[in-house]
């Protein structure tokens, strides 16, 4: 299933998208989607799948507009150094823990939303990455139990200011819209053991590629991590890292500028695109 939460004439709904129609699930709520409750991770397949057979109203996907996934109230925590070929790019140490930060939500756009780069510098740099959703609360979670705890899979933009990540990791990794999340959530059943393949493109050129098993620190064991400092939550959101290929790494550095257009494709989940603007 693709989950979706989406804007339209001040409402916010969230829906199954099959083909280009989404069923609305639970009807609609007043108010921006960045402040209205995205619900969908706390249910099971099966609850979805009869809220959906339910469903009263149907709307075509072109007449609405996309929002981010992700409930106000829920964490996106990132991984740091979490591929091989990264570690090695940056000349890093493989990580003996994963590496951990967070992104706070107006930070995130949706699919199709411009990301801005900022007035502070022209270091800005593309980070592509698969998206974990968590579906059911957990604490001191073990690794043979961590899957039965998502949700679903996405991508996921972390747009990095380099010039700021140096001396302040929660600056660089923060800046205003300057990561996406979407266009959707696949449901973690539509997944399976597949080995995931990412792609990031800058302008249709291809800059980043890897699978889901070139990850140094796995899904089970990212959430088994994070559990262990923190109750993980339906809704919460862990990015598992980016893959070797960044634009600081390369001769001469490769930066977004305005203009430019970002995609982050992964392979059962479709592609999240950004155009990329300056900041006013």
């Amino acid at each position: 299933m693709k989950i979706v939460k989406f804007e339209m004439s001040g409402r916010t709904a969230e829906g199954v998208l099959e083909g280009d129609t989404i069923h609305i699930l639970g009807g609609w709520r007043h108010g921006a989607a960045d402040e209205v409750a995205f619900t969908s991770p706390t249910h099971s397949r099966d609850d979805i799948q009869r809220l959906r057979d339910a469903a009263s109203e149907q709307i075509p996907l072109s007449s609405v507009k996309l929002a981010v996934p992700v409930d106000p109230l829920r964490k996106v925590i990132c991984v740091g150094v979490n591929y091989r070929d990264h570690a090695g790019e940056i000349k890093a140490e493989e990580p003996k823990n994963p590496i951990l930060f967070t992104r706070t939500l107006d930070t995130l756009v949706a699919q199709d939303q411009p990301i801005v780069r900022p007035k502070a510098s022209e270091t800005f740099d593309y980070e592509g990455e698969i998206g974990v959703i968590i579906g059911r609360e957990g604490r001191h979670i073990a690794e043979q139990d961590t899957m039965a705890h998502v949700f679903g899979y996405c991508c996921f933009l972390d747009g990095s200011v380099r010039e700021y990540q140096r001396h302040a990791l929660t600056t660089g990794k923060n800046f205003w819209r300057s990561g996406s999340m979407g266009p959707w959530i696949v449901t973690a059943d539509e997944i399976g053991d597949t080995d995931l393949a990412l792609q990031t493109r800058l302008n249709g050129n291809v800059v980043q590629s890897a699978h889901l098993s070139d990850l140094i620190f796995n899904i089970p064991q990212l959430i088994a991590y994070c559990s262990l400092w923190t109750v993980l939550r339906p809704g919460d959101v862990i990015a598992t890292g980016t893959p070797g290929g960044v634009g600081s790494r390369r001769t001469p550095p490769l930066w977004m500028k305005a203009g430019d257009t970002i995609e982050v494709e992964v392979e059962k989940l479709g592609s999240l695109r950004n155009p990329v603007i300056a900041e006013g």
